[in-house]
């Protein structure tokens, strides 16, 4: 049968919601069917349009460009994505469980999301040599993301997957990397004490043919212009944004407070990550320009205390410490410095592949809320974000990303200050506020994510709060993390379709009627009728 939606943003009756059945990583297929999704020419909307006639040359020419006022829609809707589970692809290079996934979507484009957003990762993609490249399993994906007519984020993602905050599965670097780090360790991050970090190649070497001829940023690039080249009928259609992985989590930092093996325990200032052989060589040098060469012989500040330590406990990081002298503010400037190279360099290779392609490409940076209530904001200092309460750290990364036209993607926009420990000295909404006066000042588009996972309302009243430009930049989209079994949960899916809504209303926060009756008129000819209440279960 044909089902008629009046709204765009669910045919799910809420009150059915209580009798799913099927977590998302099992096979949904006996429980769930559906008839094969139609063209999308089979999807219309009978909505009245208004037409403007505009005279060009004497040439009449009709522009429809605006619905009716029944519709609600402005320009401050915020289009929501989801991000799949991390191991959406396996090991193997296939899609996993693709029937489940189809049933996802399925049910994810019902509440009016907008598109999905995928890890590709360069441990799957690459690992059976330099440059040869397996990209099957994400064009299984993209085809069926297209065939529900949703969209595409899909990130580089050039680090390691295990050991961090959310990490399910774990995709190391390519082994041919790998082997690579196991005859020079020096290629990752090393802290003071001669920890080495796998999780990122260390930007020390960027500029260095140290992977089997080619440099990292080379590495990169390559691995970028594969995947252009492989999707490019899809770039700007169906893959609207690339996120560019720039560091550990596929966001622009130093791995600072890494959680594997129990290192790293909030809300630890953590410790800086400058001690491999090319950082402390670039730190030498930095320090010979200006004729300290003794500043750059110890490889970093001797006093700035262990990861899980607190800022007054350290000489570097306290109330009136080494930060603040000639000596800590040099050396803080470089060690950002590095970190904003970096950034520019991958970017700057990033912009040359997709110039034209007619996708976005974004940037991730982490939401580093613990101490932001102290004065040298210890923990940002260490992940390289060069930010104190009275230095400005997130607006040269702004800046940056607006020189290469990135938009600026931030974590913990659902995150309350009242909700975090007062030992901590967080302030996550003190944070975000500065970002988005630091992205409206420099021009650049800014996208939020949720730091971790949340199901509450109280999350999704925080996100349509901070997703307005009432200070600051409003949000371009938003992307929630992250699609698994727990997001089906009634209550919990429920919340979904009604921050969607609100999110598509410009983060006015209303709730949805207990079924939709008007509306968009939007018809959707492929579901039975009988099985609408198990769609809600994917």
């Amino acid at each position: 049968m044909t089902l008629t939606l009046r709204s765009s943003t669910s045919f799910i009756n809420l009150k059915d919601t209580k009798i799913i059945k099927a977590p998302l990583l099992e096979d949904l297929h006996g429980i769930i069917s559906f008839k094969q999704a139609k063209p999308l020419s089979r999807l219309r909307i009978r909505s009245s349009l208004q037409e403007t006639r505009i005279e060009r040359g004497g040439e009449k020419l009709e522009k429809l460009h605006s619905l009716s006022s029944n519709h609600h829609t402005n320009d401050l809707r915020v289009p929501v994505f989801v991000m799949l589970p991390l191991d959406t692809v396996t090991l193997g290079g296939s899609l996993n469980k693709p029937r489940a996934m189809n049933a996802s979507l399925m049910a994810l484009k019902s509440a009016g999301v907008e598109g999905v957003m995928v890890d590709a990762w360069w441990g799957l993609v690459e690992k059976d040599g330099p440059m040869k490249y397996n990209w099957e399993g994400y064009a299984e994906l993209v085809q069926m993301v297209q065939k529900h007519g949703l969209k595409l984020q899909v990130v580089m993602s050039f680090h390691q997957c295990g050991g961090n905050v959310g990490d399910s599965c774990s995709i190391p670097l390519p082994p041919w990397v790998l082997e690579e780090i196991s005859k020079n360790p020096d290629l990752v991050y090393t802290d003071r004490s001669g920890r080495r970090n796998p999780e990122y190649i260390s930007l020390g070497c960027d500029s260095l043919p140290v992977l089997r001829g080619r440099t990292p940023i080379q590495v990169y690039a390559d691995y970028m212009r594969s995947f252009r080249d492989r999707f490019r009928d899809y770039l700007g259609e169906v893959i609207t944004e690339v996120q560019v992985g720039a560091g550990p989590c596929g966001e622009l930092r130093y791995p600072s407070y890494p959680e594997s093996n129990g290192t790293w325990r909030f809300p630890g200032i953590g410790e800086f990550q400058c001690y491999d052989k090319y950082m402390r060589a670039s730190l030498e040098a930095a320090a010979e320009a200006i004729g300290k060469r003794d500043w750059g012989s110890s490889g970093g500040p001797h006093d700035s205390g262990q990861y899980n330590q607190f800022p007054e406990d350290t000489g570097f990081f306290k109330k009136e410490g080494t930060w603040k002298t000639e000596y800590g503010e040099f050396f803080l400037a470089w060690y950002s410095s590095k970190l904003l190279q970096h950034g520019d360099s991958i970017l700057a290779a990033a912009k040359g592949i997709f110039r034209g392609t007619g996708a976005k490409l974004s940037a991730k940076v982490a939401g580093i809320h613990w101490h932001y209530g102290t004065r040298s904001h210890a923990a940002e200092l260490t992940a390289g974000y060069y930010n104190t309460r009275h230095r400005d750290g997130y607006s040269p990364i702004a800046k940056m990303l607006a020189k290469h036209g990135v938009v600026f993607n931030f974590t913990c926009m659902e995150m309350r200050d009242g909700q975090q420990p007062g030992h901590a000295n967080c302030s996550p909404e003190g944070l975000v506020r500065q970002v988005k006066m630091a992205t409206r000042d420099a021009k650049v588009e800014l996208a939020g994510e949720n730091a971790l996972e949340r199901y509450d309302g109280a999350a999704y009243e925080q996100i349509l709060a901070t997703s307005r430009s009432d200070s600051g930049n409003g949000l371009a989209a938003f992307t929630y993390l992250r699609m698994n079994k727990n997001l089906f949960e009634p209550n919990n899916w429920r919340n979904l379709v009604e921050f969607v809504k609100s999110m598509s209303e410009g983060g006015r926060n209303r709730r949805l009627p207990e079924s939709d009756c008007c509306g968009s008129d939007l018809h959707v000819g492929f579901i039975k009728e009988k099985k609408i209440k198990e769609v809600a279960a994917v």
